[in-house]
């Protein structure tokens, strides 16, 4: 259920952010940005239910439900703007239910901006929050380049080349039994509450994408609330998203009414003339973040060139911008998008697991897709998905869940709100 924002008008107006020449703030920009998207998916609407209560209010009595139902209530935060706000209402409860200090846990992956890690020390250093700051060896994918595949996060012999310095109230050592950033979540619940229940509260939002849509709202996780995920049924380890029906909005608007502080790097984002759809502040080399790499070095030109030290690929990125993606324009070496998709697979896709999984993948969507008028649209998706090494196939699994790809699926009578809800889980 969702329930409804109390805004009206702009939203934000924070000085020199604010735009001089248009007289409007990127939530107004974002607010145009949505009423067109959904224009072209208006059945959305009929998927809605709202409240006669504010989304503020609908967040805080589920946070104050969550501290009733679990004894350890973990906040996860990025650095972006609405895990901090999932954490300072966090905060808010655990005061009312005198529950304090807070378990906060950031996971750090090294390659940060150093507005997020500004953000997150003035978290972590409040004397109401027990700082689960994990500065750990783990491995990242490193999207920026095709030879050098993993970034191998705080390594002890690398640590002359981090790109930031540990701090020191910091967890510094892995004992959590995993290497990856994702099952880093489930195994932090089992290390330090084996026989406890326990929760994290995230900010992840339903408006963001049609597959969270779909996957937050479609199925229930724990007494009947579906915006989370389990992750150990038998444990009682569960992820919760509080703030899952907030629109860009209300979350500025929460943030600017009761000063919170918050990642500067936003600021720049808008300076820069970055839509607001694309404003994010996670590490610089994921599949889903390369498009940071276009202003780093005018942001922040130090922690630029220690990235770039660090991180083969980063630099051409950087340089290349948007000649890196698919292009506009099919290259007239080809007459057509699959031809140009098949001869970047055979060139550049060389290790034998990521060709089995290119090629499982663009086979399925081609029997679904390949015959209707999305083709096109589809073999450019297989492009540049290619060229990011986007072998975890992020791109292509957003295609098949966007609101024309559904449609098609409908028409085939496929199953797709089960793999929507599967997909967004994981």
């Amino acid at each position: 259920m969702g329930s409804r924002g109390d805004t009206g008008g702009c939203r934000i107006r924070r000085g020199g952010v604010h735009s001089k020449r248009t007289g409007r703030c990127a939530s107004c920009a974002y607010d145009a940005q949505i009423q067109s998207r959904c224009q072209d998916t208006t059945y959305l609407a009929s998927m809605k239910l709202y409240r006669d209560e504010n989304v503020l209010e609908a967040a805080l009595r589920r946070i104050r439900w969550l501290f009733d139902e679990f004894p350890n209530v973990v906040v996860c935060v990025s650095g972006g703007k609405d895990s901090t706000v999932v954490f300072h209402l966090a905060l808010q409860v655990a005061q009312e239910k005198n529950r304090l200090p807070l378990r906060v846990m950031f996971i750090d992956q090294e390659a940060e901006w150093q507005a997020t890690v500004d953000n997150i020390k003035g978290m972590m250093y409040r004397p109401d929050v027990q700082p689960m700051w994990l500065q750990i060896p783990f491995k990242l994918f490193n999207a920026s380049s095709t030879q050098e595949h993993w970034l191998q996060c705080w390594n002890p012999t690398d640590s002359d080349l981090w790109v930031h310095p540990q701090d020191p109230i910091s967890i510094k050592e892995n004992v959590y039994g995993v290497d990856r950033f994702a099952k880093l979540y489930k195994a932090v619940l089992t290390h330090h509450f084996p026989s406890e229940p326990a929760c994290y509260l995230a900010g992840v939002r339903t408006e963001e994408s049609m597959t969270r849509f779909m996957g937050l709202t479609s199925h229930h996780v724990y007494k009947g609330f579906s915006a989370g995920k389990m992750l150990d049924k038998k444990k009682r380890h569960v992820t919760f998203y509080p703030i899952y029906d907030w629109s860009y909005s209300d979350v500025w608007k929460a943030i600017i009414s009761h000063g919170w502080a918050y990642n500067r790097l936003y600021d720049l984002q808008y300076q820069y003339g970055l839509p607001v759809l694309e404003m994010r502040v996670s590490n610089v080399h994921h599949e889903t973040a390369l498009k940071n790499l276009f202003y780093l070095q005018e942001a922040e030109p130090q922690t630029y060139q220690r990235i770039v030290n660090r991180l083969p690929g980063i630099d051409m990125m950087g340089k290349l911008k948007a000649d890196f993606f698919v292009p506009d324009v099919l290259p007239p070496a080809f007459d057509s998008w699959k031809g140009y998709r098949d001869y970047l697979f055979d060139l550049l896709i060389t290790d034998k697991d990521w060709r089995r999984r290119f090629t499982k993948e663009f086979t399925q969507q081609e029997d679904l897709f390949g015959d209707s008028h999305m083709a096109e649209k589809m073999y450019r998706v297989h492009v540049n998905s290619i060229l990011i090494n986007d072998w975890e196939l992020i791109k292509t699994k957003a295609f098949r869940l966007s609101p024309e790809a559904l449609d098609i699926r409908r028409l085939k009578n496929r199953s797709y709100a089960g793999e929507a809800w599967s997909l967004s889980k994981n």
